[in-house]
């Protein structure tokens, strides 16, 4: 019997993640270069050692300050985030998960400081029982240590419990921990092979929650 929800938190809740791949793309197209999908999807949903300002230099061999890049493309990303609200189907799950008496956790791979600012913006933090971050573990996604402090602190076993998650480091994260995955891509993880989700879809507007819960509960 499903007893919880977890959510990632960018690229699920809201759409951070697209404006982040905004913001490279207008800082590689002034220098004349591009970034591929391919190259920074690998990058979602994790802590990775790719470096976009190397990897920019790379692609027109030339050097460049990489502290001013950086300024530069924060700045940028933040006013497009900053626009942005709370992906279709959040609100409606968060509320029918309400009513249905089911436990609400979130599980991300950023910091608690990034998740519970923009949480609070949107109007969203009061929603959820316990918020598990990257400063609560000592490997973030793909491990499934964040899925696994989320479900215990909602006092629910994995498998009593659905996992949404945009990035396939996440989805592998969700899997691993035990939980039932549904897999919601965005504009920059769309392109991903998603492997062992147990389901996916465009936006949570597709599906209520009580037929996602119904589907969950049939396949276990």
């Amino acid at each position: 019997m499903i007893k919880a929800l977890v959510f990632d938190f960018d690229g699920t809740i809201l759409d951070t993640e697209t404006q982040h791949y905004n913001a490279f793309q207008e800082l590689y197209k002034e220098h004349g270069s591009d970034l591929p999908l391919e190259v920074w999807g690998e990058c979602i949903g994790t802590h990775s050692d790719f470096n976009p300002y190397e990897y920019l230099e790379r692609q027109i061999d030339q050097k460049l300050d990489h502290e001013v890049l950086r300024a530069k493309k924060t700045e940028r990303a933040l006013a497009l985030i900053s626009e942005q609200r709370e992906l279709p189907g959040i609100l409606d799950y968060l509320e029918a998960a309400k009513e249905l008496g089911l436990k609400v956790g979130l599980a991300s791979s950023s910091s608690r400081e990034w998740v519970e600012e923009h949480l609070d913006r949107i109007g969203l933090k009061h929603h959820f029982e316990v918020i598990k971050t990257a400063d609560d573990v000592k490997k973030v996604k793909p491990d499934p240590a964040l899925y696994l402090e989320a479900v215990k602190a909602l006092n629910v076993k994995p498998h009593e419990a659905i996992a949404f998650e945009d990035s396939v480091n996440g989805s592998v994260a969700a899997k691993k921990a035990g939980l039932y995955c549904v897999a919601i891509p965005n504009p920059v993880t769309k392109h991903m092979t998603f492997g062992d989700v147990d389901h996916q879809m465009e936006t949570l507007a597709e599906l209520n929650l009580v037929s996602l819960i119904k589907q969950a509960e049939k396949k276990r």
